[in-house]
């Protein structure tokens, strides 16, 4: 907890006089600022929890390696029948105009 408010380079004297202002601010509601506050970070956890667990089931339990990445990609193919004929012309020339 100590590095966060060396974060912010505050010291001792400072950190009492922001009680103070907070105490003077809030006043009776203190309490309840605190409550909403620690609900929020509970939900924030749980959300960030949730996240991670989706990763986890969307992410492959086994890794592959490029070659079966490749090794899938180049499987053999059956074979296809191709029609091998010529294009046909009629004989007849087109009547003149």
């Amino acid at each position: 907890m100590y590095s966060l408010f060396a974060f912010f380079n505050l010291g001792p004297q400072e950190m009492i006089i922001l009680l103070i202002i907070g105490v003077l601010l809030f006043g009776r509601k203190l309490p309840e600022v605190g409550r909403y506050l620690g609900k929020g970070i509970v939900e924030f956890k749980k959300g960030i929890r949730g996240l991670e667990d989706e990763v986890d089931t969307t992410s492959p339990t086994a890794p592959v390696s490029a070659r079966d990445d490749l090794a899938r990609l180049e499987q053999p193919r059956p074979p296809q029948k191709v029609v091998t004929t010529a294009p046909k012309f009629e004989d007849t020339p087109p009547p003149k105009a």
